[in-house]
């Protein structure tokens, strides 16, 4: 059994192993695989690990021995999971791993921008505080997150983490999603509804053909004045012109975003300074509590697959 893992650089920077995979079989690592790389290096493989490899119709059809792509991610839109499905090779991402640390970041970008530590810490070590003639210094607004209404866009087990921690603030929840669900505490609008009362809106739904640019001209429109954006689901849910702009003009008070549309960031971002936008390079993830947990279901699929008895596969 040959195992080829094409971007193990993407899951640990030295802080995770990958030997626990070789009780499974021959194992080839590579840090990265550029795209015109893909082909040869998989070609003989009977299974792939990967995180954000693109692997399509073009650079899979020549791994004739391959049966199995397991992913150290949920989300699967870089596999072309319509031609595994004809050619029976199974696709098993790890859902859920993440749940607690993307929520954790959105409350982190929530509560930067309601209380700006950050800006706050560069004050004072600019030495404005010294200079102040008062004992308090505040000459950024704050706000409290309580009585404040969060709006869900995708309540699936990150969205409803997210919900938890903010009915623990003390917030007002309303949710968006595709298919019913309930949830105690949380009221369930339309899109348009939820756009209009929520004093922030919190990203949490998958990328796909719907959802792609849901956050765009239009849809900014519809929120208040100087409401935050939080966007810890995928860069291209949001159109990065259209929310720059908005946020330069005032429309949005300021932004939150763990994911951009190009990753690596490039140097044209929309986004890219910004005002008040808040970006970090796709972390929500990299805890080394959260990727221990990943590797465990990245194993645990792969046992229940030789088994015989998938799970998570996504390309049925």
């Amino acid at each position: 059994m040959k195992i080829v893992i094409t971007d193990w650089g993407t899951v640990s920077g030295g802080d995770l192993p990958y030997e626990t995979l070789k009780k499974f079989g021959n194992v080839t690592v590579y840090d990265l695989t550029e795209y015109g790389e893909t082909a040869k290096r998989i070609a003989d493989a009977d299974i792939i690990l990967c995180n954000k490899t693109k692997l399509d119709r073009n650079n899979l059809q020549g791994a004739e021995k391959l049966r199995y792509i397991g992913l150290f991610a949920t989300g699967y839109n870089n596999i072309d999971t319509e031609y595994c499905r004809e050619k029976g090779i199974a696709v098993c991402n790890a859902p859920a791993y993440s749940t607690d640390s993307v929520a954790q970041l959105a409350f982190a970008f929530m509560l930067q921008l309601a209380n700006r530590v950050g800006d706050y810490r560069k004050l004072v070590d600019e030495g404005d505080w010294i200079k102040s003639r008062t004992f308090s210094y505040f000459p950024i607004p704050l706000m409290e997150l309580k009585g404040k209404t969060l709006g869900i866009i995708g309540f699936g087990s990150i969205g409803r983490k997210v919900a938890e921690i903010a009915l623990a603030f003390g917030m007002k929840v309303v949710a968006y999603n595709r298919s019913k669900k309930e949830f105690d505490g949380v009221e369930f609008v339309s899109l348009q509804q939820l756009l209009h009362q929520s004093d922030i809106v919190s990203l949490h739904c998958p990328l796909n053909k719907d959802s792609e640019n849901l956050i765009n001209a239009d849809t900014i429109a519809m929120m208040k004045d100087g409401a935050y954006l939080i966007n810890t689901a995928r860069g291209a849910v949001v159109d990065e012109n259209a929310a720059a702009s908005a946020l330069n003009s005032g429309k949005l008070g300021g932004m939150g975003t763990d994911v951009l549309r190009n990753e690596p960031m490039r140097e044209d971002c929309p986004l890219y300074k910004a005002k008040n936008c808040i970006i970090t390079p796709h972390i929500a993830w990299a805890g080394l509590e959260t990727r221990q947990r990943l590797m465990g279901i990245v194993e645990d699929n792969i046992k229940a697959f030789l088994e015989g008895n998938t799970q998570n596969n996504v390309a049925v």
